[in-house]
């Protein structure tokens, strides 16, 4: 008996021997990797002085093993509006640390901001690069560097594959109210924000909407978004970000998106640039049938611009634009899918994408059917319009049961860059195209001015072309149309010459 004791003290003591020196050896395995208590760190404090804030994040060695930290590196070194300290001591580059097997240590995150310096970023971004057993690890580091008006997500949807949609609403979920933001700080928008149930947001003149990456607005059922720009004083809707590398970059936001059974919108006077989508108007397939309350917006004096999809998108939706220029996009500046109600009026449709990838589809695409679905396009009319871009042709127009829709014509005094037979008057009427662009005064800066001997764009005189240009007596710099409606010689596109 008291030799089967002794073997079995030797093997536990030989198992608690080799397990000692498990631990202290190092783990090697690239697969072997840190875990982090959260994946950035957000200074979420609206600071109304010189503000300074301190956070900290966990660093945890899940693994049997202890592990060695390569090295821990602040990205922006000492010029960082971020400091660190790592396990009580500061500095902006760690090289070897040692964390022990099931251990943990702490980092400890300030920044300093001077948020009344209009000068600085609206967002100040750093990272620490963690590096182990030859892989990186990044920590996003994000402050805000001005003051200014900032919504974050306060709730999320779940979906079935794990992933979730980070939004807030503009007043109490749930509950009708009237939101008019004040304009006198910037506004920022993390995830997305929702004008819920007969919410309405009142968006004033001069106000500046920067929405961070994935970020949008949302007009849920029967919500309602009021842009109320005017001319000289327009609303600004772009990136979060401020550095001159994003001044010009797509996609760095999601879209201002109106859907299910949303009422009355309006836009005017709105820059809106570099996002994935500009505006997406559109109902779910349950509310095609509701013809009780249709789905209107109307948008007016509007420049949307470069972005990494399309500029306007619509399905079965009801727009009425005029005076708009959408330019720049990677595939369609207007994209109108599965019917609807739509009519434009002298706007400028330019596409002039220049960016890595090639653009490859019209600037103006209209369709009334998916598959075997063939949905009613109950009018679809453009007038005084400029369809115009580097490809040959630039308009598709793909319209199955065209007898569906009563628009007669479907453009009327337009001039149109396209190869294709446009003259059938009973849908183009008093149309001029080309296989030529128009001669703009600078594409690169979105000036689509024409310049003043393009004569292709004057000199419409069709009654049709006259009776809409007194819709918009004035151009989108508030230039008058009055001499050219009184001679009967319209110029077409957004502005006058």
């Amino acid at each position: 008996m008291l030799h089967c004791l002794k073997i079995i003290a030797v093997i536990l003591l030989f198992f608690i021997l080799n397990a000692s020196c498990k631990k202290d050896k190092f783990i090697t395995d690239p697969a072997a990797k840190l875990e982090f208590s959260q994946d950035s760190v957000l200074f979420d404090t609206v600071f109304t002085s010189i503000g300074s804030s301190t956070k900290n994040v966990r660093i945890r060695n899940k693994n049997d093993q202890k592990i060695k930290i390569s090295g821990i590196v602040l990205q922006g070194g000492t010029a960082s509006a971020f400091k660190i300290n790592v396990d009580g001591t500061p500095g902006t580059n760690f090289k070897d640390l040692e964390l022990a097997a099931k251990d943990s240590m702490y980092i400890f995150i300030q920044v300093n901001v001077n948020p009344t310096n209009q000068n600085s970023p609206l967002i100040i971004t750093d990272k620490l690069v963690f590096t182990v057993n030859g892989n990186t690890q990044e920590l996003i580091l994000e402050a805000w560097g001005q003051d200014a008006y900032y919504h974050y997500p306060t709730d999320a949807i779940k979906f079935n594959d794990g992933s979730y949609f980070p939004y807030s609403t503009v007043g109490p979920a749930g509950t009708g109210s009237v939101v008019t933001w004040p304009n006198d700080k910037p506004h920022v928008i993390y995830g997305y924000l929702v004008a819920d149930s007969a919410q309405t947001l009142i968006v004033q003149a001069g106000t500046r909407i920067y929405m961070n990456y994935k970020a949008g607005l949302w007009v849920f059922r029967k919500g309602e978004l009021q842009i109320l720009g005017q001319k000289g004083n327009e609303v600004t809707i772009q990136g979060a970000r401020r550095e001159a590398d994003y001044a010009d970059e797509p996609g760095q936001w999601d879209r201002i998106w109106i859907n299910e059974g949303s009422l009355n919108n309006v836009i005017d006077y709105a820059i809106i640039k570099n996002g994935y989508i500009g505006v997406q108007a559109e109902l779910f397939a349950s509310d095609f049938s509701n013809t009780i309350n249709p789905r209107r917006l109307k948008i007016t004096n509007t420049k949307i611009q470069n972005m990494s999809l399309w500029g306007l998108y619509a399905v079965a939706f009801n727009i009425y634009g005029g005076n708009n220029i959408i330019s720049n996009c990677q595939e369609h500046s207007v994209n109108l899918v599965l019917g609807g109600k739509y009519t434009f009026l002298h706007c400028t449709f330019s596409n002039f994408w220049s960016k890595a990838k090639a653009r490859e589809k019209s600037t103006v695409s209209v369709n009334n059917y998916y598959e075997q679905t063939v949905l009613p396009l109950d009018s679809c009319y453009f007038g005084n319009c400029i369809i115009d871009g580097k490809l040959e042709n630039e308009l598709t127009v793909d319209v199955k049961n065209a007898a569906t829709f009563t628009a007669n014509p479907f453009f009327s005094s337009c001039w149109i860059k396209s190869n294709a037979n446009l003259s059938d008057v009973s849908r183009y009427l008093e149309v001029r195209k080309g296989e030529s662009s128009l001669d703009y005064e600078d594409i690169a800066t979105y000036n689509f001015e024409t310049k003043n001997d393009e004569s292709r764009i004057k000199g419409f005189a069709h009654p049709k072309a006259i009776s809409d240009a007194g819709k918009f007596p004035s151009d989108i710099k508030g230039v008058s149309r009055s001499a050219a409606i009184s001679s009967g010689s319209i110029v077409v596109g957004a502005y006058q010459k």
